[in-house]
């Protein structure tokens, strides 16, 4: 999702008793090192900002947070941008401060912009690693083995339904070519589940039995999403589908999640062992963490998702006996990082694409209508496909698959950078992700019908029944 080249621009610049960010040109990591605060400042304020807000308003925390982000990036103030959307240095505020306090030539402020903000890119990435991985050790591993068959269909449902009716359609009545519309089609299909895990968080919903199949469903869907992903963007670049490519894909997904899973009872007594001999703070925390990031490290290394790894790993370690001090010790760490993911991802939604004016926009905006209405029908509908769980809150459990989020700007991004679909394509995709993203937490809350303080536990214990 992020760039990876982040990483290793960042440690190729360490040097003691240099300023901890720095670059080929030295002189340059004192500004780049200011840009990157004043960012994390502005980022802070707006999340609070948001989440407060929302909060006071009676809407999700995490709506507040995208909101916010929109505000201060791309469509509004401009003080968050990222290079990626085909933005310059002299279009960030922030940028254009440095560049004047610090006389910065033209070519100097647009390398620290590129770097700025690769930094702020792998901080939000580390923040969404974190929330998964905080997901995960709230999540129950028996529970969701329970609703595991129910989680696996909901995520089929969602993935096949919306790509075969978002793709024909396009067809048939937008008249779009075969391998661009099997591209949008393919955007259509994978669920955020860092935004949907976020809001049942904060409802209290997370561990009830719609909660444990939407998480369920959600990591399936981001495994199928990435196999689709594979299978058209080499459909893009060759005209064929990579055939081995998607089968090592698929081995790789489900022997990365089952054996993460299997070999959880063993990594548990090392874990607890490795505990209680380590005497110096961080006792717990750092050992989690640094398993939380070889997992992620692993699932990104095999070309899947950190995320899945970084919550195979709250999985694993939701099973040992530190579990609850775990949790408490892990917040704190969130709190930090995670709002970085969210205020990102709403200050990189351009909104422009939603002008009318803009002629390029207009074929796009009929399109989007149409893909907006297939992308929340056919995540709604799995809530429908559930069997043998009586009483269960179908309506939630569909509307909670239905944000795209990042995932789907990645198709988005990919589908543009191969040439596969042209621009009313794209801005009809970039507005159904910033629809289902936005939409989604407010709708979700309407679903279940709940306030923001978290159940009982005998109200738990009788919905799960």
């Amino acid at each position: 999702m992020f760039s990876t080249n982040a990483i290793a621009n960042y440690l190729s610049g360490f040097q003691i008793p240099q300023p901890l960010l720095a670059t080929a040109e030295s002189e340059n990591a004192p500004v780049i090192l200011s840009g990157v605060l004043l960012t994390l400042i502005i980022i802070y304020i707006a999340s609070k900002v948001g989440s407060e807000i929302a909060k006071r308003l009676d809407l999700p925390p995490v709506l507040g947070e995208l909101v916010a982000g929109v505000i201060i990036g791309v469509s509004a103030l401009r003080l968050v941008i990222f290079p990626e959307g085909g933005f310059a240095a002299s279009d960030s505020l922030i940028m254009s401060g440095l560049q004047l306090l610090n006389n910065l030539s033209p070519e100097g402020v647009n390398s620290i912009f590129a770097t700025q903000s690769e930094v702020i890119s792998v901080i939000a990435e580390l923040g969404v690693i974190v929330l998964l991985f905080e997901i995960g050790l709230e999540s129950d591993l028996r529970q969701l083995k329970e609703v595991g068959i129910q989680a696996f269909v909901v995520a089929f449902i969602g993935v096949t339904a919306p790509f075969a009716v978002g793709t024909l359609g396009l067809m048939y009545f937008f008249h779009v070519a075969a391998i661009p519309a099997i591209f949008a089609g393919a955007a259509l299909t994978a669920t955020s589940i860092g935004i949907t895990s976020k809001v049942l968080a904060e409802i209290g919903q997370l561990k009830s039995k719609e909660g444990q199949i939407i998480v369920g469903a959600a990591v399936i869907d981001d495994v199928l999403g990435i196999i689709v992903l594979a299978v058209v963007a080499s459909l893009a670049k060759t005209g064929e589908v990579d055939i081995t490519n998607v089968a090592i894909l698929l081995v790789s997904a489900i022997a990365f999640l089952f054996g993460s899973i299997l070999l959880g009872g063993f990594f548990n007594k090392t874990f607890v062992a490795l505990v209680d001999k380590i005497q110096t703070r961080g006792n717990i925390v750092i050992p989690a963490f640094i398993f939380a990031y070889v997992m992620a490290f692993i699932g990104n290394a095999i070309h899947l998702e950190a995320i899945l790894g970084a919550f195979a790993a709250g999985l694993v370690l939701d099973e040992t006996d530190a579990r609850k001090e775990l949790d408490e010790l892990i917040k704190p760490v969130a709190d930090l990082l995670v709002p970085v993911f969210f205020v990102t991802v709403g200050a990189r939604a351009d909104l422009t694409v939603l002008n009318p004016m803009i002629p390029e926009n207009r074929s796009g905006l009929l399109i989007a209508v149409f893909m907006l209405a297939v992308a929340i029908a056919g995540k709604v509908i799995t809530g429908w496909v559930v069997f043998g769980i009586p009483n269960i809150n179908r309506l939630a459990i569909g509307v909670g698959m239905i944000p795209r989020g990042e995932v789907g700007l990645v198709f988005a991004g990919i589908g543009t950078a191969s040439g596969a679909i042209d621009k009313p394509l794209e801005v009809a995709i970039i507005i159904m992700v910033i629809m289902t993203t936005f939409l989604a937490p407010p709708f979700l809350r309407i679903a279940f019908g709940t306030t923001d303080e978290p159940p009982t536990s005998e109200e738990l214990f009788n919905k799960q029944a």
